[in-house]
């Protein structure tokens, strides 16, 4: 028992961590007012990483282990800890979801930011059809929120071009 009762006591330690990261990923970002759309794309990467990281040190054999033990103990801890290792992997699917579809728009920010106001709406039918692509079949990036902040990185990066066109010309 009094290592069922150290191992409860890492794994709440673990389940406290696992819970500051869900929250932290959850919160608003602060980002500033002209940001461009490969902000996204990035921030989407860092998030996949740092879940997968998470996900990966989940499903070491050492936690693993701790966790098989404290199941034959019929430990009550186990009950947060699955729930937490569900919304862990719910969050790295997003994540890595969200980058896959992401990546489809990568092709458009490098025109987007180099481009004359000309060129640039050229792009912009093609640009537009992708989101709607990925509005129409994104699991989890459809929500208005995901689509409000890519567009209005999508326009900052417009009026941003246009601003250096107009500077240099």
């Amino acid at each position: 028992t009094q290592v069922t009762e150290k191992l409860e006591e890492a794994v709440m330690i673990w389940i406290k961590q696992i819970k500051q990261v869900l929250v932290e990923s959850e919160q608003m970002r602060r980002e500033a007012d002209d940001i461009g759309p490969s902000a996204e794309l990035e921030y989407w990467k860092s998030r996949m990483s740092s879940f997968n990281s998470l996900l990966d040190e989940i499903k070491s054999s050492r936690v693993k282990k701790i966790i098989s033990i404290l199941q034959a103990a019929r430990s009550k801890t186990l009950k947060q800890w699955k729930e937490l290792d569900g919304n862990i992997t719910i969050a790295a699917n997003e994540a890595k979801d969200n980058v896959r579809y992401l990546y489809t728009l990568d092709k458009f920010f490098g025109p987007l930011a180099k481009a004359s106001p000309v060129t640039m709406m050229e792009q912009v039918p093609s640009l537009m059809n992708t989101v709607c692509m990925i509005y129409c079949t994104s699991p989890y990036y459809n929500t208005s929120e995901c689509m409000t902040s890519l567009l209005l990185k999508i326009t900052n990066q417009m009026i941003n071009t246009c601003k250096t066109y107009l500077c240099e010309g």
